[in-house]
């Protein structure tokens, strides 16, 4: 992949959000997509899942082996995994312009796409415990970062996303078994030895992008509200890195 020259991108940060960034782990691109792109994605989504007959690739499966069957919950609470690969309106979404702008400018070079994942968090879901995406997600050289695109209004309520500013500094931590299950899934893994009373929340608008650092320490809670808390989430790597996971060792330009 050739490196593509500066002029050629958007450069949407400015010095202050990339020392930011650098510092605490973490920026937020205010109103990164417009609302009429939001709307539109949310309800290209929603057909997809509401389908007579989803497509294969588009079912909503709770782990290895599940069933055949779609209930009508499973539909709309079921994260959808790497829809990229499939729907060309999720790959354009994985492509925003200003993120990849935001990306060069913060890894110094081109990045490529690796994961997608769109989630509803409905009502009374729980959110995932404390943890750095590196510990999923290893790559080498390290360059992993995450954009995380809010689908509607995020806060406190309906179980936004809580982070530890200048945790990524501290290195991959130890990573456990989950410890409250009445707020957090089972099936991850929770970050040990972290004080999480220095985490705070990150309340975002519709559209609002946050960009974050895959050693970043960071959690949601359960959505206590009668709101959804929908999003989209694309993992990005420097392109001249690799990625341990099968799953994701394709990697898709952002050009």
């Amino acid at each position: 992949m050739s490196t593509q020259k500066a002029a050629e991108r958007l450069n949407p940060l400015t010095s202050e959000q990339v020392a930011q960034y650098e510092k605490d782990g973490y920026i937020v691109i205010p109103k990164g997509c417009s609302e009429d792109l939001i709307h539109t994605y949310n309800a290209h989504i929603h057909a997809i899942r509401s389908a007579e007959e989803i497509a294969e690739w588009a079912r909503p499966r709770k782990g290895k082996g599940a069933g055949t069957a779609v209930s009508d919950q499973d539909r709309f609470s079921i994260r959808l995994f790497n829809p990229h690969l499939h729907d060309g309106f999720s790959l354009q979404m994985m492509k925003l312009p200003i993120v990849r702008g935001a990306l060069a400018q913060l890894l110094g070079d081109e990045a490529c796409g690796v994961q997608s994942m769109y989630f509803y968090k409905e009502p009374g879901s729980p959110g995932q415990a404390a943890h750095q995406d590196y510990y999923y997600i290893r790559n080498d050289p390290n360059t992993l970062i995450a954009a995380w695109v809010a689908m509607e209004y995020t806060n406190e309520e309906n179980g936004c996303l809580w982070v530890i500013p200048g945790s990524h500094q501290w290195g991959l931590l130890p990573h456990g078994a989950v410890k409250n299950l009445d707020e957090h899934e089972a099936w991850t893994d929770e970050t040990e030895g972290v004080d999480l009373s220095k985490e705070i929340p990150v309340v975002l608008e519709p559209g609002d992008i946050l960009i974050f650092h895959n050693l970043l320490v960071h959690s949601s809670t359960r959505n206590r509200s009668d709101r959804w808390r929908r999003s989209y989430v694309c993992h990005y790597i420097r392109h001249d890195s690799t990625i341990d996971r099968e799953d994701l060792k394709r990697k898709v330009s952002l050009v």
